[in-house]
């Protein structure tokens, strides 16, 4: 039955961690039906990824091309679509990302694999895929059975498979001669432009305390960025915080907005929506804070905490003064 791709993404000179992500999801699915999994390195100079993936793949599949030391999808397709079509893989993983949806859609057709994006969960019923989809902005889950094929291709959510631990595993990395011939001019890398970031940047940050429409109005915003620099963290929100203008759109925590994996998430006020939790539900430790004991975020939080932020709130600052 071949083997499971999984697409490494890598930028600036860094594997990307959805890559990590859908490693153990494709090493899940292989398991399930009895393949192995391949991490599909496309670049150039790329031998350094290739030992890393090797400690969590059980191969490491790698084209060397000086075409590809950019990500271009127009390069991308034509040498997935030889790979595809010499080793039969019955799926193939990209990440939901820019990268992957700028790839996938035109790939599926090309190769004429079904096509199922921005996956929560997959899993195969004999030979068929299936996969579970987040809709109408996460208030239900759709099970979809996607039709009957020699191959799929799913691209996958990113955070919502927890990356595996360094060092699991010994694999072979096999290089394959690059198909490209020539030149291609229709689409080319000029140059990469990072997005400024107009504060801190929550996606590094190993401390967040995180704030909902829970929480009352934005006058207690001050006292709650006070505790989070004492911790030595960062002051994040849910999307209704956002949409009220209590705080600026890249704090946001969610589908629609960022996913954070700190060492310590402390969510205040947060009711805990399906878009919310699935962003940071990554989190080393979570900790709840609300006065309903039916939220549901208390359903992935490690410690909890049914009371009023306002009662909790002066001890915390007391604690944590000259902490950092």
């Amino acid at each position: 039955m071949g083997e499971i791709f999984v697409l490494v993404e890598h930028r600036q000179g860094k594997i990307r961690d959805i890559t990590y992500e859908m490693l153990v999801a494709g090493e899940t699915l292989a398991s399930q039906q009895g393949v192995s999994s391949t991490a599909v390195l496309l670049g150039h100079n790329v031998k350094n990824f290739a030992e890393e993936l090797a400690t969590k793949a059980s191969k490491v599949l790698v084209v060397e091309d000086v075409q590809l030391e950019h990500f271009n999808s127009i390069l991308y397709q034509k040498v997935l679509s030889s790979l595809i079509t010499k080793y039969l893989p019955p799926l193939t993983l990209m990440g939901h990302s820019a990268f992957g949806m700028d790839l996938a859609p035109s790939l599926s057709v090309e190769i004429g694999f079904p096509l199922v994006t921005d996956c929560i969960g997959l899993s195969f019923e004999g030979s068929r895929l299936k996969a579970v989809r987040s809709i109408y902005g996460g208030k239900v889950n759709a099970n979809v059975s996607v039709r009957e094929s020699k191959g799929y291709v799913a691209t996958v959510r990113p955070g919502v498979f927890s990356p595996g631990a360094p060092g699991e595993k010994k694999g072979g990395i096999v290089m394959e001669l690059s198909p490209l011939q020539g030149t291609i001019d229709v689409k080319k890398f000029i140059e990469y432009i990072e997005a400024p970031i107009t504060g801190e940047d929550i996606t590094q940050a190993e401390i967040i305390v995180s704030v909902g429409q829970g929480i009352g109005g934005p006058e207690h915003i001050p006292m709650i960025e006070e505790v989070a620099k004492s911790l030595g963290g960062v002051i994040a929100c849910s999307r209704p915080v956002v949409d009220r203008n209590w705080l600026p759109k890249d704090r946001q925590v969610g589908i629609s907005g960022k996913t954070v994996k700190p060492k310590v998430y402390i969510a205040i006020g947060i009711s805990g929506a399906f878009q919310h939790v699935t962003a940071m539900r990554n989190s080393d430790t979570i900790i709840a804070i609300n006065k309903d004991p039916r939220a549901p975020i208390f359903g992935v939080a490690d410690y909890g905490i049914v009371d009023d932020f306002k009662n909790l709130l002066p001890v915390l600052k007391e604690k944590t003064k000259g902490m950092k």
